[in-house]
C-alpha cells in the first residue's frame, strides 16, 4: 500500500482537478475531491512527521496539528467567502469533537491494544484540560448573553470580535508558555529527542519542501470540495450541520487521524495527544477567531455565536476528553469510550 500511495495521490488529485474544471456530475466531483483531500492530507501528515524527526516530537506534534488544520482553515475560508456561516461553524464544531473523540479515541484504542498502558506528561494534560475549558467558556458566554438579551447585529459583532481577540491572545500566550518559558516542564524526555532511533523518510530540506507542496495541494483540493458542498447537501437531503460537523470535519482531519494513530502504535502517545488535543485547542482558540476577522474583509460578517446543539456537543467532548486524559495515561478501554461518544453524537447530528 505504501508503494501505491503516491501514484494514487497523483491520480486522485488530477481526476479531482479534471472533474472540477470540466464540470462533471456534482456527486462525482464531491467523491473525487473528498478522496483527493484524504490522500493529500495523508501526504501532509507524512511530511510533518518527517519534519518532526528533525524538530522533535513535541514541536513535531504542534506542526502536524498546525498543518493538519491548514486543510480545515482553507476550506473554512472558502465557505466564509461564500457566506455559508452555518456550515463553517458546524465544521469547526466537528473538528473539535472529531479530534477530541475520534482522533484521540482511535489513538488511545489502537495504542492500548498493543501496550497495556501509555503515559504522557501529566502537567501537559492538566494545562490542556484548562485550555479546553477556556474554549468552551469563551464560546458559551457570547451565545447565552447575545441570545438572552437580544443584542443588535452590530453589538453582536462587537462581542464576537472582542472574544475572538481574547482567544487569539490566550493561544499566543499558550505557545510562549509551552514552547519557551515552561518547555522543560511540559515535554516528554524520550519523545522530544529530535533523533529517536528511526530513519527519516526524507532529508530535512526535502521534508520542508514537501510540507509546503502538500499545503498548496490542500488549498486547491479544498476549494474544489467546497464548490460541491451546497449542491451535494441539498441533493441528498442532508443538513448543513451534519455535513459540516462530520463529513467535512472527517475529511479535513485525515492528516491528524493517520499521524496520531501511527504515533500511538509506536508508543508515542504524548505526540498523539499533542496532535489530537493540540489540534482541537488550535481550532477553538485560533482558527475560529481568525475566521471572524477574515469575514470582515467580505460583504457578510461571521459572528462567533454557535448553536445550542453545537455548544452541547463541544461541551460533552471536552468533558469526557478532560476526564480521561487528565491523569496523563490512556488505555484501550478509555479510547473505546471516546469513540462511543463520537458515534452517539454522529447519530444525533444525522437526524437534526
Amino acid at each position: 500500500m505504501k508503494k501505491l500511495f503516491f501514484p494514487l495521490l497523483i491520480v486522485f488529485f488530477v481526476l479531482s482537478a479534471i472533474a472540477h474544471y470540466a464540470h462533471w456530475n456534482v456527486t462525482l466531483q464531491f467523491v473525487l475531491s473528498a478522496v483527493a483531500v484524504i490522500f493529500v492530507a495523508g501526504f501532509l501528515g507524512k511530511a510533518t512527521e518527517a519534519v518532526a524527526h528533525y524538530a522533535g516530537q513535541r514541536l513535531g506534534g504542534f506542526l502536524n496539528a498546525t498543518f493538519g488544520n491548514a486543510a480545515e482553515l482553507i476550506i473554512a475560508i472558502f465557505l466564509v467567502k461564500e457566506g455559508l456561516f452555518d456550515m463553517v461553524k458546524a465544521s469547526l464544531t466537528g473538528s473539535i469533537i472529531g479530534n477530541l473523540l475520534l482522533v484521540l479515541g482511535a489513538s488511545a484504542f489502537a495504542g492500548g491494544l498493543k501496550f497495556k498502558e501509555q503515559k504522557f506528561n501529566i502537567h501537559l494534560a492538566g494545562q490542556n484540560a484548562s485550555l479546553m475549558l477556556l474554549g468552551v467558556i469563551a464560546l458559551f458566554i457570547p451565545a447565552v448573553f447575545v441570545k438572552t438579551e437580544h443584542l443588535s447585529s452590530q453589538d453582536t459583532m462587537s462581542v464576537s470580535v472582542t472574544v475572538a481577540a481574547v482567544l487569539i491572545v490566550a493561544y499566543a500566550g499558550w505557545l510562549v508558555y509551552s514552547m519557551i518559558t515552561h518547555k522543560s516542564l511540559l515535554e516528554d524526555n524520550e519523545e522530544t529527542k529530535p533523533d529517536h532511533g528511526e530513519t527519516a523518510a526524507w532529508s530535512r530540506g526535502k521534508s520542508v519542501l514537501y510540507l509546503v507542496l502538500a499545503t498548496v495541494m490542500v488549498a486547491f483540493v479544498s476549494e474544489w470540495l467546497v464548490g460541491t458542498l451546497e449542491v451535494f447537501t441539498h441533493k441528498f437531503g442532508l443538513s448543513e450541520l451534519f455535513v459540516g460537523a462530520f463529513i467535512v470535519a472527517i475529511v479535513g482531519n485525515a492528516a491528524e487521524h493517520s499521524a496520531a494513530v501511527m504515533l500511538a502504535l509506536k508508543n508515542k502517545i504524548g505526540a498523539a495527544v499533542e496532535i489530537a488535543v493540540g489540534s482541537s485547542l488550535q481550532i477553538a482558540l485560533f482558527v475560529a477567531p481568525v475566521l471572524v476577522f477574515v469575514s470582515l474583509f467580505f460583504n457578510n460578517h461571521m459572528d462567533i455565536l454557535f448553536s445550542t446543539i453545537e455548544l452541547a456537543a463541544i461541551g460533552v467532548a471536552v468533558l469526557i476528553a478532560t476526564s480521561i486524559s487528565r491523569d496523563g495515561a490512556t488505555t484501550w478501554y478509555e479510547g473505546k469510550l471516546l469513540l462511543l461518544v463520537y458515534i452517539v453524537l454522529g447519530v444525533a447530528f444525522f437526524f437534526v
